[in-house]
């Protein structure tokens, strides 16, 4: 038996469409610093708990602009503020030369009882937020039981440094030195300057090679464009610095297999010709990874105090989400988001 179809309504499930402009973004964020990183601990839970579904990135390339990328990364939390979505954020390299950011991203968020979208938002800022943010949580976690770094070393000046930086300094971190490094000098010397302009304490040096600067650092920080290793000795690395390599693919095997390694998802980050997946294709094995973040939020795991330790975590598109849903949110609670309205205009089946 069929039932008759209604004719008199938009479904009232249907949630309002709202876009969300980087400034919006921007100012839903900014000096949140302490929410965000306990945001992405309560996600990296979700995750090792099984209470999410992170598929793999699919990354669209073009024979024409070898160096150049755009990556979906779908995903959906569950927990009690559950949301579906996905990030599309694009790699151009060559907007650098432009004077423009690298990367641009939107991120879209699915209602979890419709799957109706309700926001469209700009990400590169949700990205670099919480690419930050989870770079702030593994370096408290991981350099637990060793000496405090005081000397911080950053190799790639550009947005994602400069939101590392925010992080840890807003989340209580102060070195004695921070060391600066880039192919370009113009980067090196232009994140030199935002560093003195945000009254970052300490010595800023401006280091003329990778080397020097990893050995004069006791957290290294690779927020590089690198599609290929370019670090290949593991005596760089004597003093057993606390490595964020946040960009992937910057250690040669011999580097990584002389480090302990922690990732963020094994099965993400063994992909795509990251540094770990060269090792692993190398060996032929797997062991040479000793764990995962959430291991150590955990208490399954105790960081290694005695051998370099390097955190390369793949990105999951769960943690855009988490930032995305709290951005949303925060703009919601302001009474300033932009509704479209109408976005979801073919609501009645039949006409």
């Amino acid at each position: 038996m069929t039932t008759a179809p209604r004719d008199d309504a938009t479904p009232a499930a249907v949630p309002p469409f709202a876009v969300v402009p980087g400034a919006q973004v921007r100012d839903a964020l900014r000096g949140r610093e302490k929410q965000i990183v306990e945001l992405v601990e309560a996600v990296y839970r979700l995750h090792d708990a099984g209470d999410t579904v992170n598929p793999p990135s699919n990354f669209l390339r073009f024979p024409d602009r070898p160096t150049s990328r755009i990556i979906a990364l779908p995903a959906s939390i569950g927990g009690r503020t559950p949301v579906d979505g996905i990030k599309w954020i694009s790699s151009f390299p060559q907007n650098v030369a432009a004077g423009v950011p690298r990367a641009s991203a939107v991120l879209i968020l699915n209602d979890h009882d419709t799957g109706y979208p309700f926001a469209c938002m700009e990400a590169s800022i949700v990205s670099a937020t919480r690419t930050a943010a989870s770079a702030a949580l593994a370096a408290e976690r991981l350099s637990a039981g060793r000496p405090r770094p005081a000397h911080v070393g950053f190799i790639g000046c550009g947005l994602i440094a400069r939101y590392v930086h925010t992080f840890l300094t807003g989340t209580g971190w102060s070195f004695d030195a921070i060391g600066v490094h880039d192919l370009s000098a113009d980067s090196a010397n232009g994140f030199r300057g935002y560093l003195e302009r945000s009254g970052a304490p300490g010595d800023i040096v401006v280091h003329d090679s990778a080397e020097a600067l990893i050995r004069a650092s006791d957290l290294v920080v690779f927020a590089t464009v690198a599609a290929r290793p370019h670090i290949h000795a593991p005596s760089w690395f004597a003093h057993h610095p606390l490595v964020l390599h946040l960009s992937l693919r910057d250690l040669a095997p011999e580097v990584v297999l002389a480090s302990a390694n922690l990732v963020d998802d094994v099965d993400h980050c063994l992909t795509a010709q990251t540094s770990v997946h060269l090792a692993e294709q190398l060996t032929g094995r797997r062991d040479f990874v000793t764990g995962t973040l959430a291991d150590v939020l955990a208490g399954r795991l105790t960081p290694p105090t005695d051998r370099t330790t390097v955190f390369s975590p793949f990105g999951l598109g769960v943690l855009d989400l988490a930032v995305g849903k709290y951005v949303h949110d925060e703009v919601a609670a302001s009474r300033e988001l932009h509704i479209v309205d109408d976005f979801f205009h073919e609501l009645n089946r039949y006409g």
